[in-house]
């Protein structure tokens, strides 16, 4: 009698659950990468041990919006000074691939606040705060995990 009891109260507390659940983060590597991709990818990299700068958009210093900025102008791209700016202006997609833009609320509001160029593999290349630099992270980490917002994709040309 108790497990005809449970079964029901289990599958609702799992329905209930699983609407308090954010966006999930999806990616799909490739190994064929375009031009595009490849030159993000490269500059990212390139871009890794430049300190934070709060505002930043050179080899002195970058915050995050600035390293993308930075990152998707040396493949001819224009985008956005901010964070959440490049959310709103390049189109969202459900998978994300290397050199797409990875978003989160790390600021407490739930818009983005923080952004990284997907790099492959569960990675992310991003400036991840005052005293750090440019560095590579793991996705796998529940703090990005439980503050992501979306992704986006390159514009179209």
């Amino acid at each position: 009698m108790f497990a005809a009891r449970v079964g029901p109260l289990a599958l609702l507390l799992a329905v209930l659950l699983a609407g308090c659940a954010s966006r999930g983060l999806e990616t799909a590597d490739t190994t064929a990468l375009s031009l595009d991709r490849a030159l993000i990818l490269a500059e990212a990299r390139q871009s890794l041990g430049i300190p934070y700068r709060y505002g930043g958009t050179s080899s002195r210093g970058l915050d995050c919006s600035g390293l993308v900025q930075r990152a998707y102008a040396r493949a001819g791209i224009s985008v956005p000074r901010t964070s959440r700016a490049q959310f709103r202006a390049l189109p969202q997609v459900e998978q994300a691939r290397p050199g797409d833009l990875l978003f989160f609320a790390t600021a407490g509001s739930g818009k983005p606040s923080h952004v990284g160029i997907y790099l492959g593999g569960g990675e992310m290349i991003h400036a991840p705060g005052r005293g750090r630099q440019v560095t590579i992270t793991s996705l796998g980490l529940d703090y990005w995990q439980e503050r992501f917002v979306g992704a986006a994709s390159l514009p179209a040309p």
